[in-house]
């Protein structure tokens, strides 16, 4: 799910950074499907992408995370979908870096 930067987003995907500010690695590009701003738990982080970054940027959407807890979340969401489509889950899962 991860592209080169020169390569476009297709349609139904979204471009964002992941990173922390303090981070040495900076940040990471991923593409990741728009439904992903629907599930609870990116709903989570783009709440603490607000409140860090506020409503206005340039570019990709930057979510203040590292890039470990990214994937780990983007696996925990991969899981759900494959295992229930039609089920919700009540989430406890946090991203410690946010």
């Amino acid at each position: 799910m991860q592209e080169d930067r020169r390569m476009k987003v297709k349609k139904g995907w979204l471009a964002v950074r992941v990173g922390l500010e303090d981070d040495e690695a900076g940040f990471r590009r991923f593409v990741i499907p728009i439904s992903y701003l629907y599930h609870p738990l990116f709903k989570r982080l783009l709440e603490s992408a607000q409140e860090v970054y506020g409503f206005h940027s340039s570019g990709p959407l930057k979510l203040p995370c590292s890039v470990d807890d990214f994937l780990h979340l983007r696996w925990l969401i991969e899981r759900e979908s494959q295992h229930s489509h039609n089920n919700h889950h009540h989430h406890s899962f946090s991203l410690h870096s946010c």
